[in-house]
């Protein structure tokens, strides 16, 4: 599916439904994989409103602020982001925030309520959120892809994908037995647990 037709279905599903707040997630995904900074910026700062505990949405629109130039809106995004990261406990997002806003010389919040970073040994930790969870009992299909789900996504993440998906499936009017319909719900999977553009060469109608 070309980035056109991608952002087509995400900008008709944020539509359809205003306050869905990882389908402007996703809309943000696609414009910034298509180059359109001020977009992306626009769609993931629109899913902050509605869901600012969703700490990765802040990392990606200050990626995305940043490469529009206006750097002082993306240390705000990152300060108020890096602050709700940590006080969830959000590991990944909040490192990630964190070397940023070094990177940009700009301070590091102090956070009062952040939760602790005790890891026990040997549990497994969440690459999306970056908290402990459990791991999935088996790869949740073939191939790859779901080798790395396995391997770098829990089963409380897994399941928040699963409800989302069927949001997916239901706005978008998804037939999963069609392979453009299997292809657009697989490409939300993948916006939605972070897998990256080189495995996502990967995808055959994961659905299917």
């Amino acid at each position: 599916m070309d980035a056109t037709t991608r952002i087509a279905q995400f900008e008709n599903m944020t539509q359809a439904d205003p306050d869905n707040d990882m389908a402007h997630f996703s809309l943000g995904g696609a414009y910034a994989q298509a180059g359109r900074n001020d977009d992306a910026a626009r769609a993931y700062l629109r899913c902050i409103e509605i869901n600012p505990a969703l700490s990765k949405a802040h990392q990606l629109a200050a990626a995305a602020l940043i490469k529009t130039g206006d750097l002082d809106r993306a240390a705000d995004v990152l300060t108020k982001g890096y602050t709700v990261a940590a006080e969830l406990g959000d590991l990944a997002p909040k490192n990630a925030m964190g070397e940023m806003l070094t990177e940009m010389g700009r301070p590091v919040p102090e956070v009062v309520n952040a939760k602790p970073e005790e890891i026990v040994v040997g549990s497994f930790i969440c690459q999306r959120t970056g908290r402990p969870g459990t791991q999935l009992d088996r790869p949740p299909f073939k191939g790859p892809i779901g080798q790395w789900i396995f391997e770098n996504i829990s089963q409380q993440t897994w399941r928040e994908w699963i409800g989302q998906g069927t949001k997916v499936i239901n706005e978008l009017r998804l037939d999963l037995s069609n392979e453009e319909d299997a292809d657009a719900y697989d490409r939300h999977m993948c916006d939605f647990l972070g897998i990256d553009e080189t495995l996502q060469a990967n995808l055959t109608s994961i659905s299917q």
